[in-house]
């Protein structure tokens, strides 16, 4: 079937992106779903820095790709073998499918799946193969494993997870990156409890998910939950959030806060180094942001052993995303988990430059796609 889609075909271009328009809307030919495939209509996308990885050439990946990997959508076909899903269920896509028999997946979401990593990597389905193809026939490669930026997708069955009809798209789709990894760093790898304090180091769509998510784990028994960001057009946005109070990487550092579990989600070194530095003794500092390769930190091992420091690193929340997102689907409808509030903007397809350059300035939390 002929569906639209945002493609990029070359890394690196000049910002600002509304003028070079490294993403061009294109028509596609999506194939038919394969075994254990499914193809989905997309009613939502939100614009992640990963997304502006690729872009950029931070994490490069093979071009053309069609981009996108937070999204929701509804199911209008199955391939065959799959019983457990029904044309018209809403589903969130995730960005790595779990295969349940390699060494990593035995983890229980500690560690990202091995095949999973290899074929998101190679721009494939987990099938290995490609079901998206140019007017002219060429392959256009997979954006991990979801491809979101578009009217259609043609998903693994292990790539998505079903939700209620009465989760809204936009809301559905950011519960499967930004609320999943955010929301898994401060759960699963910092092991929150109620009660106890939590500071999040860099406040984008991944870090107010920590906010949000640490907010209603720790609420009702007093705990305390900070943020922490360079960019002070982010703090009251924090406090809507749930924060009761916010600093600059240099007045957290001067007013000599720390907590117990501290959740940096900048992808930045210094980032890492300051949420290193506001994390308590016998704390754990998770570090969920994915800096560029080759990035350093500055710690002192002293203080690890000294304090009895926990480091740990956080992919994907640390989660198992079939058990994670009903979870946050819960919360949602509860009104423990306002995860409305992370949708800063919603904008058509043809926008999606512009919205790169919000992206890349961090004046946005969640920009989404409405299709």
């Amino acid at each position: 079937m002929k569906i639209t889609g945002a493609v990029l075909t070359s890394i690196g271009a000049e910002r600002p992106y509304a003028a070079s328009r490294p993403l061009g809307i294109r028509t596609l030919e999506l194939d038919a779903p394969g075994p254990g495939e499914l193809r989905i209509r997309i009613e939502a996308a939100g614009l992640c820095h990963s997304d502006l990885s690729v872009v950029n050439g931070t994490r490069p990946r093979p071009v053309p790709m069609l981009l996108g990997h937070e999204a929701a959508g509804i199911v209008d076909a199955l391939g065959s073998g799959i019983d457990d899903l029904e044309v018209g269920d809403r589903v969130v896509t995730v960005f790595l499918p779990r295969c349940e028999s390699c060494d990593n997946c035995r983890t229980g979401g500690k560690l990202p799946c091995s095949t999973g990593s290899a074929t998101n990597g190679a721009g494939t389905l987990p099938s290995g193969e490609v079901r998206l193809h140019d007017e002219g026939g060429s392959a256009v490669n997979h954006h991990l494993g979801v491809s979101g930026f578009a009217t259609h997708a043609v998903v693994d069955r292990r790539s998505v997870v079903r939700v209620g009809h009465d989760v809204p798209p936009a809301i559905a789709a950011v519960l499967g990156c930004a609320v999943l990894t955010g929301g898994g760093a401060v759960r699963n790898a910092g092991g929150l409890r109620a009660g106890q304090g939590l500071i999040v180091v860099g406040l984008g769509g991944v870090g107010m998910s920590a906010i949000l998510v640490g907010r209603a784990i720790t609420q009702a028994a007093g705990g305390r939950v900070i943020g922490i960001d360079a960019n002070s057009d982010k703090h009251a946005a924090a406090l809507e959030m749930g924060a009761d109070a916010v600093y600059t990487p240099e007045s957290a550092v001067d007013a000599g806060i720390t907590a117990p579990v501290v959740v940096e989600a900048a992808g930045h070194p210094r980032a890492f180094e300051t949420a290193f530095r506001v994390t308590a003794p016998g704390g754990t500092t998770v570090t969920a942001g994915l800096p560029a390769p080759g990035a350093l930190s500055q710690i002192e091992p002293l203080t690890l052993t000294a304090e009895a420091r926990t480091v740990v690193g956080s992919y994907l929340g640390s989660s198992i995303p079939a058990q994670d997102i009903p979870a946050y689907e819960a919360l949602w409808r509860d009104g423990t988990l306002p995860a409305e509030k992370l949708i800063t903007s919603t904008i058509a397809l043809d926008d999606i430059n512009r919205a790169l350059d919000v992206l890349d300035t961090g004046d946005a939390i969640r920009q989404v796609i409405l299709f």
